[in-house]
C-alpha cells in the first residue's frame, strides 16, 4: 500500500507545504510515501529521506501532446502501484488522476484547495471530482459550492499547524507589518501597499516586509514607489526561515481576494503574532479567526478598513496582547498529528 500526492510542482506555497507535512507524517507512521509533480520538479520543503518523488513531465502550456505523455507515464506508475491511494492536492491533478487510472485498482481522494468559484474549467473538475471516492474541503462555504452527489461523499479538514512552530515571542516586538503569500493578482498585496501608505502617515517609525515570489514584483515595487512609500517597503523573496523572520513582528497582514486558507496566516496565528486579515471567500480567515478576539478581519478591498486595523493594533498594545494570546489556542486545536488522523480515516487508511 502507498499514499501518493499528486500536485503539478512544490515551489514555495500553502498547497505544497501542507502536503510536505502530511507526507512527513505519514512516513513517521510507517505508511510508504510518494509525491508525483505532473507540472515540474521544484520541490521547496524539507521531505523524509523515505519520500519518493516522481516527475512525470513539466508544465505543458497546453500542448497536448505534452499532456498525452504526461498521462501515460502517470498510467505506468499507477499500473506498477495498483492499489494505492491518491492523494490529489489540485484540480488537474484529480482530472489527469481520474483518466491515468482508469481500470487500475486504486482509491481516489481529492482535496479541494481553493475558492471553487474562481475555477474556469467547472464542468470537467465536477466530473473527475464526482470519481472520487472522498472530497476534502477546507471549510463548509466551499463545500456549499458543489451539488449533491459531490457534497455526499464530502468532509471538511483544515489545515494542520506544524509541530515545529517558534513559541510565542516575548519582548518588545519590531515596528514591522509582514505579509506572506505568492505576488500575484489573488493575493491583492497591492490593497496592502496602499493601506501601508495611509497608515504609515500615522505611524512613520514602520516598515512593510513582503514575504513571497510571483510575477507582480515589479508592479508592486513601483506601486510603492508612486505612493513614496518604497523606502518603508521591503521585498523579501522566499525563505526557507520565514517562520522565525517574521516572529517578533508586530502584525501580520493577509490581503487575499479570495484565499482557500493561508498556512501562513495560520503560522503567524500560531505563532502569537496579531493577525489581520480580509474575510474572503470561501470562509478560511473566518474559521480560525474570530473577529477582535483571535484576530481582526476586515472586508475584502477596503484600504479603509485595512489601514484602520492596522493603526488599531499599532495604537493598542494591550489588544495586540490579547489577540496573540488567544490565536496561539489552534496550535493544539488543530495539530498535525490530529489532521493527519483525519486525513487517514477519510481515505479509508485507518
Amino acid at each position: 500500500m502507498k499514499i501518493i500526492f499528486v500536485l503539478p510542482d512544490m515551489p514555495g506555497g500553502g498547497t505544497e507545504r501542507v502536503v510536505a507535512l502530511l507526507s512527513n507524517e505519514f512516513v513517521k507512521r510507517g505508511y510508504q510515501v510518494a509525491i508525483l509533480l505532473f507540472a515540474g520538479n521544484q520541490v521547496a520543503y524539507p521531505l523524509d529521506e523515505h519520500i519518493e518523488i516522481h516527475i512525470s513531465g513539466q508544465a505543458s502550456g497546453g500542448d497536448i501532446r505534452l499532456r498525452l505523455k504526461r498521462l501515460k507515464d502517470m498510467r505506468n506508475y499507477y499500473k506498477k502501484n495498483a492499489g494505492c491511494y491518491i492523494f490529489a492536492f489540485s484540480v488537474m491533478g484529480a482530472v489527469f488522476s481520474v483518466l491515468a487510472a482508469v481500470g487500475i485498482p486504486h482509491h481516489l481522494l481529492i482535496s479541494e484547495r481553493n475558492d471553487p468559484s474562481k475555477y474556469e474549467h467547472q464542468k470537467i473538475r465536477d466530473w473527475a471530482y464526482a470519481k472520487a471516492d472522498r472530497v476534502v474541503f477546507q471549510t463548509e462555504e466551499m463545500k456549499s459550492c458543489f451539488e449533491e452527489k459531490i457534497r455526499k461523499k464530502s468532509v471538511v479538514i483544515q489545515n494542520p499547524v506544524a509541530d515545529n512552530i517558534p513559541d510565542p515571542y516575548e519582548g518588545n516586538r519590531k515596528k514591522r507589518i509582514v505579509s506572506v503569500g505568492r505576488l500575484e493578482k489573488q493575493k491583492n498585496h497591492k490593497l496592502l501597499i496602499d493601506a501601508f501608505a495611509k497608515f504609515v502617515e500615522q505611524y512613520p517609525d514602520y516598515e512593510l516586509h513582503i514575504f513571497g515570489v510571483g510575477k507582480l514584483e515589479d508592479e508592486l515595487k513601483e506601486n510603492a514607489r508612486q505612493l513614496g512609500v518604497d523606502k518603508y517597503v521591503f521585498f523579501r523573496g522566499f525563505s526557507e526561515h520565514v517562520k522565525e523572520e517574521i516572529r517578533d513582528s508586530a502584525m501580520f497582514v493577509l490581503s487575499s481576494d479570495y484565499e482557500g486558507i493561508s498556512n501562513s496566516m495560520i503560522e503567524a496565528l500560531a505563532m502569537g503574532v496579531p493577525v489581520i486579515s480580509t474575510d474572503c471567500p470561501i470562509g478560511g480567515s473566518r474559521s480560525y479567526i474570530e473577529d477582535n478576539i483571535s484576530g481582526l478581519l476586515v472586508p475584502v478591498g477596503d484600504k479603509e478598513a485595512l489601514a484602520a486595523a492596522m493603526e488599531k493594533i499599532a495604537g493598542n498594545t494591550k489588544l495586540a496582547s490579547y489577540l496573540s494570546e488567544n490565536s496561539v489556542k489552534i496550535k493544539q486545536k488543530y495539530s498535525l498529528s490530529s489532521i493527519a488522523d483525519e486525513f487517514l480515516k477519510e481515505a479509508g487508511i485507518q
